[in-house]
């Protein structure tokens, strides 16, 4: 028999849905089915699938030890790099700077040096994530950027946080801008790219059009932008979400003629090689908190905005010294 202390990360939890996450190797029939023959109660009585945990209930699980041995790679964010470039930290959350190249989660090889380790490892050596503390819960990230896009990544620090920044993201109450170059001169410098993404996922790659087509699989596009500087054949853009989909800012700009600079899915490669771009020109660099309701705990960070420093975007001093 296993006893756990419920704490404040996992109050809140639905009991199913938190003994599938704490314990990887139970399976879920099997969640069903202890819980079904009282093999797991909650301070002492009968549960339910449903039941909310609250902090500090006990539970007891009557369940095989093998079950609660942890998975090989569960710690192998330890071996991960914990340098970060912090663009903004406190007690819930952390804005980090993610470098060209890098991916934010393991991908299907198990990649140790990715984002999400980095900032396991980090708040680890600073005594702010202690996984033996925890059942259900690690630090985890609130938005994603592609590994060849540069930018602001945030990362919550308590589930709490992870709860409220998850529903301003759905509710678009965290606005993103983007500096990108672009190849040639877009007309007019300035305006309102509308569209409609189509997502391939065996390809790995969106498509876009002018009408939504009658299969329903795809979804309106807003992508508005600004020009900063034309340079030749090329343009450095501001560009604002006003939706977020999968490659928006990559295959918007593709759909008129204008792909990113260093974009080897949607660009041009002779272009990009002429030019010795290895990663596309992409940088998510402003972070706006619009919040519309409530934030709970966050909402200090209400009417906040965050920037990375220009002279801190690899392809920015490029631009201006030798395009």
């Amino acid at each position: 028999m296993k006893k756990i202390i419920i704490n404040k990360n996992d109050s809140g939890k639905r009991l199913d849905k938190f003994l599938c996450k704490s314990f990887p190797r139970l399976p879920e029939n099997l969640v069903q089915k202890y819980i079904r023959k009282k093999r797991i109660k909650i301070n002492g009585k009968k549960a339910q699938n449903s039941d909310k945990l609250c902090e500090n209930d006990i539970l007891e699980l009557y369940i095989n030890d093998e079950f609660f041995e942890p998975l090989s790679y569960a710690e192998d964010f330890k071996k991960a790099p914990s340098d970060l470039d912090i663009i903004y930290e406190d007690e819930n959350i952390i804005l980090v700077n993610k470098k060209a190249g890098l991916i934010v989660h393991p991908d299907e090889n198990f990649q140790v040096d990715c984002l999400i380790n980095r900032i396991k490892n980090y708040m680890l050596k600073k005594g702010e994530y202690i996984p033996e503390r925890e059942h259900s819960f690690a630090p985890a990230l609130v938005n994603r950027i592609d590994r060849n896009t540069s930018g602001i990544v945030i990362a919550a620090k308590n589930a709490e946080t992870l709860a409220v920044l998850n529903e301003k993201m759905k509710n678009r109450e965290i606005h993103k801008n983007y500096l990108c170059i672009i190849c040639g001169n877009i007309n007019p410098k300035s305006g309102t790219l509308t569209g409609y993404l189509e997502k391939n996922s065996e390809e790995n790659k969106v498509f876009i059009n002018s009408r939504k087509n009658g299969s329903g699989n795809s979804k309106s596009i807003i992508t508005k932008y600004q020009t900063i500087k034309s340079k030749k054949d090329f343009s450095l853009l501001d560009v604002e979400l006003l939706t977020g989909r999968t490659h928006q800012i990559r295959a918007h700009f593709a759909s008129v003629g204008n792909p990113l600079l260093g974009d080897g899915k949607y660009g041009k490669n002779t272009i990009n090689r002429s030019k010795g771009y290895k990663f596309q020109a992409l940088c998510s660099y402003k972070l706006r908190f619009e919040f519309k309701s409530d934030a709970g705990i966050l909402n200090y960070l209400n009417g906040r905005q965050f920037e990375i420093p220009k002279e801190k975007i690899w392809f920015i001093k490029d631009f201006y010294d030798n395009f």
